[in-house]
């Protein structure tokens, strides 16, 4: 097994056909073909199940090239580092929870590299996305919250995925709103002061579970629910319908704008508040990428 092979059969996954990966390799698609034989032989596992539309990559493939791609992202990063003979455009990627001021640390990360050089990619997605996508390397880090609710779940799908959390901040439930919303103007908001409004929160799939749930105290039972799939719809849901969302009261006004306040929650017998902890998550024993260092430095300054 080489580094070349490795390269071929991650460049093959991503391309989806022997065609397109030959070319951006520039080889013969025999010649790829041969090399991909070759190492299926040697692992003595089959990787790709080729067809006439493309190719598919097997679940022993999946498993395969999770490895291959941190141990080809690991020489990369070496190179560079002590060669600087990497002419290979880097790749950095985040994938998050829906957090505006983690879209602000992105910006500040990307601003201080050449983007010609480099492909960014940040994914605002459903939690269960956001562990899988750092689990198969398709993201260096991931963005998601943990909670005394969820922490057990949470860390159960991390070590499934070979994953560490590391804490960035622990925040309390806040409300999110209009500053036209007939409650805005409130010093404090309770659930019972709620009850006539439609709670927001972001859709997690199919195989939703309260665990996965974005928003603090997602577990509590509201008598308005309305889902969303992205920020952008969340706010025009918090105007039009004077909707609001639960979440840390940690918001980027330059990205949201200054048409939402943030209000503490008020716990009451029924209804107690909790502490989210927002973190990390990495690949155990996975060297970070001075990408991957510089965006989390980020986040932390915005924190601070």
């Amino acid at each position: 097994m080489t580094l070349q092979q490795l390269l071929y059969a991650l460049t093959i996954s991503e391309k989806g056909s022997m065609n397109k990966a030959a070319e951006s390799l520039f080889i013969s698609q025999p010649s790829l073909t041969l090399a991909m034989k070759d190492l299926e032989k040697e692992i003595g596992i089959t990787i790709f199940r080729r067809s006439s539309r493309g190719v598919e990559l097997t679940n022993e493939g999946a498993d395969f090239l999770v490895s291959a791609r941190q141990i080809y992202q690991q020489y990369e990063l070496l190179k560079d580092k002590y060669t600087g003979e990497n002419n290979i455009r880097r790749k950095f990627a985040v994938s998050t929870q829906h957090y505006s001021f983690i879209t602000k640390a992105f910006v500040e990360t990307v601003k201080k590299y050449d983007t010609r050089n480099f492909d960014f990619a940040i994914r605002e997605t459903k939690t269960s996305d956001v562990i899988a996508d750092v689990g198969k390397l398709k993201s260096e880090i991931g963005v998601l919250f943990e909670s005394d609710f969820n922490r057990k779940v949470i860390n159960k799908m991390l070590r499934d995925n070979d994953l560490e959390f590391t804490p960035l901040i622990d925040c309390r439930a806040y409300v999110y709103l209009w500053k036209n919303h007939p409650l805005a103007g409130k010093d404090a908001l309770s659930m019972s002061m709620l009850k006539d409004y439609p709670c927001l929160s972001f859709e997690q799939g199919e195989q939703s579970s309260l665990y996965l749930a974005e928003e603090i105290l997602g577990e509590n039972e509201y008598p308005r629910t309305i889902k969303a799939t992205d920020r952008a719809t969340m706010l025009n849901l918090m105007v039009g319908l004077n909707g609001y969302t639960l979440c840390s009261g940690i918001i980027c006004e330059e990205l949201n704008g200054s048409d939402y306040v943030a209000i503490p929650f008020k716990e009451d017998r029924s209804h107690k508040n909790a502490v989210m902890t927002i973190g990390y998550i990495t690949k155990k024993h996975n060297i970070m990428s001075d990408i991957g260092e510089t965006f989390i430095q980020e986040v932390k300054n915005y924190l601070g």
